[in-house]
């Protein structure tokens, strides 16, 4: 899977220019394969991002601005859902990917995976501790019922 990142290289906004930066930077840092797919020099890359960015993330005016970023065909967001991705240490699963053994993403991926089996033992071992429970109930209801018979012998 390669990721698409649509940006402009000809921007005057330097805003725009800092967000796509920022993104690509980020992206090389992780070693994340991905492409740069520019809409300014090329219309078909303007218009398959224009078309493809789902309307309910797309500005009033109806026209995304770069950087837009695609995991193949599948649409992951804008810069600002990145850029929250990456403050919450989830830019792997904002991508799509699976994250590398020994990332921060992987281990929070550990560390649910390793809840999830804590919540199985304490699960278990609490339908153990209420077995235990019932079964000494039922030996001191035996024992009781003995001793009432040897008391009334």
């Amino acid at each position: 899977m390669v990721i698409k990142v649509f940006l402009a290289t000809s921007s005057g906004s330097t805003a725009i220019k800092k967000k796509q930066q920022d993104v690509v930077a980020f992206l090389e840092a992780l070693k994340v394969e991905y492409a740069q797919l520019d809409i300014a020099c090329n219309e078909q890359n303007r218009m398959w991002m224009r078309q493809n960015v789902p309307e309910e993330k797309k500005p009033s005016n109806g026209i995304p601005l770069p950087p837009q970023i695609f995991n193949e065909e599948s649409y992951c967001g804008d810069y600002e859902t990145f850029f929250d991705a990456k403050e919450d240490n989830a830019v792997y699963s904002f991508l799509g990917l699976a994250a590398p053994p020994g990332s921060k993403g992987h281990a929070e991926e550990d560390g649910e995976q390793e809840e999830d089996l804590q919540s199985e033992e304490e699960e278990e071992l609490r339908q153990l501790e209420d077995e235990e429970e019932a079964d000494v109930e039922e030996e001191g209801e035996e024992f009781l019922e003995e001793t009432r018979e040897e008391v009334a012998e």
